[in-house]
């Protein structure tokens, strides 16, 4: 008799949190991811707060293999309008027997609590795969995985716009200054990940211009033209 899978849905943002989180649930055999859920600021066509373009959003999830529900929301989006369109995406995926949704976190309990209470609300669970793991531990074991990301937004009161582009490789962890935690849990910088166990082939990104906004540097990230 085949044993059943619970089906999770992935809260997607592109950075390599999600990305080892992902990876981690792809190693259960009694879990089925069932999609990926990333919210997109409408009018900028970009993934919100990371600040990367829609179309490399979706080339991460055909290289991951998994359908894509975006849920957007304007820019400057007050808490009430999020929770509003997280809620109607959320009940979608339960509609299609989703009961629980994963997210990369690793040590805010505050956000973890705040997530777990919304999710009740519509009869959902959270799942944590990567909690309370080590971050510096979490940076290594990224590397020697075989994944590659970009620093692709900076908050510029933690980190120099020098951040911004970079590759994250060993140099770039060993520069990090002092009281910056290696995978940015406290939102120091995000990361767009284009290559790793979980995708089947690479996604060709080149850098673009370096610009500053609401006290963040982001590096325009482009789809690699042949």
């Amino acid at each position: 008799m085949t044993e059943k899978r619970e089906s999770v849905l992935f809260c997607w943002s592109g950075g390599k949190d999600s990305a080892m989180a992902l990876h981690v649930l792809r190693q259960q055999s009694d879990v089925h991811v069932a999609a990926l859920l990333t919210t997109v600021t409408e009018g900028y066509e970009r993934i919100s707060m990371h600040g990367v373009r829609r179309t490399l959003l979706v080339r991460q999830a055909e290289a991951v293999g998994l359908p894509l529900q975006e849920v957007r929301i304007p820019s400057q989006c007050v808490n009430p309008v999020y929770e509003a369109r997280m809620r109607e995406a959320l009940l979608s995926q339960k509609e299609d027997c989703v009961r629980q949704v994963a997210f990369g976190d690793i040590f805010l309990q505050d956000l973890r609590e705040y997530r777990e209470r919304n999710l009740a609300l519509v009869g959902m669970t959270a799942v944590f795969p990567i909690w309370r793991r080590d971050t510096w531990e979490l940076a290594r074991e990224f590397c020697e995985l075989g994944f590659r990301a970009v620093a692709v937004c900076i908050d510029s009161k933690k980190l120099g716009r020098e951040f911004a582009g970079r590759e994250l490789d060993e140099l770039f962890f060993r520069d990090l200054p002092e009281g910056v935690d290696p995978c940015g849990e406290n939102g120091e910088f995000h990361t767009f990940v284009y290559e790793g166990p979980i995708f089947s082939q690479a996604i060709g990104v080149e850098r673009g211009e370096v610009v500053e906004r609401d006290g963040f540097h982001f590096c325009d990230l482009k789809e690699k033209t042949a």
